[in-house]
C-alpha cells in the first residue's frame, strides 16, 4: 500500500510562495524589458508612466501602489520630466508634494507599446485558458492582499525581528526600506 503524501507545512508554502512570486516578478521584468523597447521605455518608465496615465498621482501614492520606494519613484519620475515624458502639476491637496501626470509624448510611447502587449497577453491567455489565467490573477490578488492584512502591523516574530511591509526586517525595529526600480 502507497504511504499518503505529506501536505507542505505552512513555513514551506510560504518560502515556495516567496520563491515563485521572485520567479515571476524577474520573468515579469524581463518580458516587460522587451515590450517596452517600442515606445523607447525601459520597464520601470513604462510602470511609473502606466500607474499615472489613469490620473495624475503624488510620486509616494505611486509608490504605494508599485510596493517600493519613494525614493526610486522619485529618481524616475524626475527621469521621464527630464526626458519630456512626464510633468509635474500642482497638487490642490497638498502645496508640497506635485502631482505626476504623462504628456503627450509620454502616452504616445506608451500607446506605442499596447500592440506588443495585447500580443503578449493573448499569448498568456492561450496558454493558461482565459478562465485559468483570470484565477491565477485572482490568487496572485488574493495572496498580496493577505500580505497587506498581515504586515500592516508589525508582528515580532521568534528572534525579536519585526517584520515590516515590502519584506524588511531590522532587529532593532527600524523602518528600513528595500531600493530598486
Amino acid at each position: 500500500m502507497a504511504e499518503a503524501e505529506e501536505s507542505p507545512s505552512q513555513q514551506e508554502l510560504l518560502s515556495r510562495a516567496a520563491l515563485t512570486v521572485f520567479r515571476l516578478n524577474g520573468q515579469f521584468l524581463g518580458v516587460a524589458e522587451e515590450l517596452a523597447k517600442p515606445g523607447g521605455l525601459t520597464a520601470a518608465w513604462w510602470q511609473v508612466l502606466g500607474a499615472v496615465l489613469p490620473e495624475p498621482l503624488p510620486v509616494a501614492g505611486i509608490a504605494r501602489t508599485m510596493g517600493i520606494t519613494r525614493q526610486s519613484v522619485q529618481r524616475i519620475a524626475d527621469l521621464l520630466v527630464g526626458r519630456g515624458l512626464a510633468e509635474y502639476v500642482e497638487n490642490p491637496a497638498h502645496r508640497r508634494a506635485k502631482l505626476l501626470r504623462p504628456t503627450a509624448a509620454g502616452r504616445e510611447a506608451v500607446s506605442r507599446i499596447t500592440p506588443s502587449h495585447a500580443e503578449f497577453a493573448a499569448r498568456l491567455a492561450a496558454e493558461l485558458g482565459t478562465e485559468g489565467f483570470a484565477e491565477a490573477v485572482g490568487a496572485l490578488e488574493r495572496l498580496a492582499g493577505a500580505l497587506e492584512a498581515t504586515t500592516a502591523t508589525p508582528s515580532s516574530p521568534p528572534g525579536g525581528n519585526s517584520i515590516r511591509p515590502g519584506g524588511n526586517s531590522s532587529p532593532s525595529g527600524g523602518n528600513s526600506s528595500p531600493s530598486g526600480a
